[in-house]
């Protein structure tokens, strides 16, 4: 398992019945994670006290109880100097999947080892379903020139929050809302390519006109349609998933045949996770595959 194990600003505290206890700053919630099975008696005191508690309910969603959280607040993200500003929102989140951390430090490190082996090249990344932008900055810190995508119009203002909250207001990034999938076949169209890639579609959802997205279904053919915007010298190929049986083996084969038998290089997958603090565990946060240019 591939761990997010450089936080400081944030923490699992404890897991049991259901719920995680996390610390997110200064402020400490509880929220529901499905992975969560295992029943172990709560003696933290913040699990009676937490500054935030989501219900999920049994007809589906599910409600917030507030006990002094403010409506935002910002933590950062020290190995990389970033700063997100977070809000709870509707279905559980606050706007940032601090797994990913994993992934951030991943793909700055490939940034960066091409740019000092090459520092006058321009680093071309892709970030597709790009949501609040932690993967956006992170590749921007590293040296990267990003054209940041997703749909939703909020969640793009949101990550250009947190580049000015991390001091990346003037970075070479493209912020722009569009549809992933529309905007990829313009790309090939216009013959753009990138040297990094990454994405993290969503298990289900629906386009602008009521178009069905089902990750499953249709995750392999957005692999093959954007490994053709690789460039020439690409560096890395990054995908996240959150979907109940999409297993990381499925990634790998995946990435391995659509890129890496065509390219070489390196397919892997494997879960990522956070650190528990209570248990010393590792709490599975959905899976991974990288393709990257280093056999």
């Amino acid at each position: 398992m591939w761990i997010a194990e450089n936080w400081k600003d944030y923490q699992i505290l404890d897991t049991s019945s259901g719920e995680k206890l996390e610390r997110w700053g200064r402020y400490t919630l509880v929220r529901p994670d499905p992975q969560v099975i295992w029943q172990t008696e709560k003696r933290l005191p913040g699990w009676t006290k937490p500054h935030g508690h989501y219900h999920r309910s049994e007809k589906g969603g599910g409600h917030w109880d507030f006990f002094g959280l403010p409506e935002q607040w910002s933590i950062s993200y020290e190995p990389l100097g970033l700063t997100f500003q977070l809000k709870p929102f509707a279905f559980k989140h606050t706007g940032l999947f601090p797994e990913q951390a994993v992934n951030w430090d991943w793909m700055a490190g490939r940034i960066r080892a091409a740019r000092e082996q090459d520092p006058g090249r321009e680093i071309r990344v892709l970030n597709l379903f790009a949501y609040t932008g932690g993967a956006t900055l992170a590749a921007a810190r590293a040296g990267a020139q990003v054209t940041h995508v997703d749909a939703s119009k909020g969640m793009v203002s949101w990550a250009h929050e947190n580049a000015v909250s991390s001091g990346l207001a003037d970075a070479p990034i493209r912020w722009l809302v569009d549809d992933c999938q529309k905007f990829v076949e313009r790309e090939i169209r216009r013959g753009r390519t990138y040297d990094g890639i990454l994405m993290d579609p969503p298990s289900y959802g629906r386009g602008p006109k009521g178009e069905i997205w089902k990750m499953e279904d249709a995750v392999y053919g957005l692999i093959r349609t954007c490994a053709s915007l690789l460039s020439e010298n690409a560096l890395f190929f990054l995908i996240s998933s959150y979907t109940t049986g999409l297993s990381s083996g499925v990634l790998t084969y995946m990435l391995g045949t659509e890129i890496a038998a065509r390219r070489g290089g390196t397919a892997a997958a494997s879960e990522i996770g956070l650190p528990v603090k209570s248990t010393g565990l590792v709490l599975p946060c959905g899976s991974t595959g990288r393709w990257s240019a280093e056999s």
